[in-house]
């Protein structure tokens, strides 16, 4: 089993003419939690939707728990696999949207339930045992026959992260899982996220939260305009940054 959960090297993306990432290597251990900050636009969301090959890249590797993904390398070309093993691969990634993209004509259980048992071909029974402790883990047990639209965006937020465990990720990606809460919302989705870090899971967080970068994460990473400017510890990081563009950051955002 490889030592690294992530291993992005040199990884490119273009929309069209615009150079959106521009050589990003990172690597991330099983078990670490590192968080990404940047200004809007600088290339967080995209770099997360190609370590999960919802976009593509357009050059470079990214290794997901081992394996190439999203492609097979021949003869030193790349090669993109086929829609079902690219799936199967996705499986592994557990991720949390800003918006929570829950099914609206589902309660939280069944959104729940959903991908392990038309994904994975889960028991409905089983499935609706395990979704039960996961919203019991993320503390909305009491919620499993509750529509979406009855329940706070904290609450929505706590379901998607529920629903994404439910697959058993191997990684889990959240990208601003907390940008679109109210502000008094905010700490009961960073505590769920806070528990799966306990717990081991390895995580890739973008966000804003400085303060669940300091307690949490174990490394903190700066993108500006395409590419990885500064990493380090938190301490490191938010005490003590090395390039000048970190410096102006977290001025602005401190």
């Amino acid at each position: 089993m490889a030592a690294q959960m992530v291993e992005a090297h040199q990884v490119h993306k273009y929309f069209h003419n615009l150079h959106v990432l521009r050589g990003v290597d990172l690597d991330v251990k099983r078990g670490e939690v590192v968080v990404i900050l940047g200004a809007s636009g600088s290339g967080k969301t995209t770099f997360l939707r190609c370590i999960n090959h919802l976009e593509k890249i357009d050059g470079g590797r990214i290794r997901v728990n081992g394996h190439l993904m999203g492609y097979i390398e021949r003869s030193g070309r790349m090669v993109e696999q086929k829609e079902a093993l690219v799936a199967r691969q996705r499986a592994e990634i557990g991720m949390v949207f800003q918006r929570f993209n829950l099914f609206p004509h589902m309660t939280a259980l069944e959104n729940v339930i959903e991908a392990p048992i038309h994904v994975k071909g889960v028991d409905r029974k089983a499935a609706g045992a395990r979704a039960r402790e996961l919203l019991a883990k993320v503390g909305l047990v009491e919620k499993a026959d509750v529509y979406p639209h009855q329940l706070s965006g904290g609450q929505q937020q706590r379901v998607a992260i529920a629903r994404a465990l439910a697959m058993d990720p191997a990684l889990m990606l959240f990208d601003e899982p907390t940008s679109a809460l109210d502000p008094e919302l905010v700490g009961d989705v960073l505590r769920a996220m806070r528990q799966l870090a306990e717990e081991g899971m390895t995580m890739i967080v973008v966000t804003h939260e400085v303060g669940f970068a300091r307690e949490v994460a174990h490394r903190a990473v700066l993108m500006d305009t395409g590419a990885i400017l500064e990493e380090g510890s938190p301490d490191e990081f938010f005490t003590r940054p090395q390039h000048p563009r970190t410096k102006q950051f977290l001025s602005s955002i401190l």
